[in-house]
């Protein structure tokens, strides 16, 4: 029983950098090596998520570490920003940052028109 749970563990850790970083990476350069541009959104959104909440994660360490379930919150958060079934990127990039970045760029922005 006792290897089971190592077992368990073991994998908990490496679910974390295959799903922020490994599958991310890999379905990245496909993006680029499509001929969509369609794809290209999501992964674009999905690094600029990742290092906002990687950076948000580094200032807030020690607030964190009061929470034991953080890294699992983490994982499901991450996994909802990079699984293709959600999208998760795109949806938050689309719905919360794309308003911030053209209400503090302004009119003149190569922002404007954008989709």
């Amino acid at each position: 029983m006792g290897k089971i749970i190592f077992l368990v563990s073991q994998l908990h850790k490496l679910a974390g950098p295959c799903l922020t970083l490994l599958y991310p990476l890999y379905a990245s350069v496909l993006a680029m090596e499509s001929t969509t541009k369609k794809d290209d959104e999501q992964w674009l959104s999905y690094w600029i998520l990742y290092s906002f909440i990687t950076l948000v994660e580094m200032v807030m360490q020690p607030a964190l570490e009061l929470f034991p379930v953080w890294y699992d919150v983490k994982l499901v958060l991450m996994a909802w920003l990079v699984l293709p079934k959600f999208k998760g990127a795109k949806f938050l990039y689309k719905r919360f940052v794309r308003e911030h970045i053209k209400k503090y760029t302004g009119k003149h922005s190569h922002f404007k028109g954008k989709h």
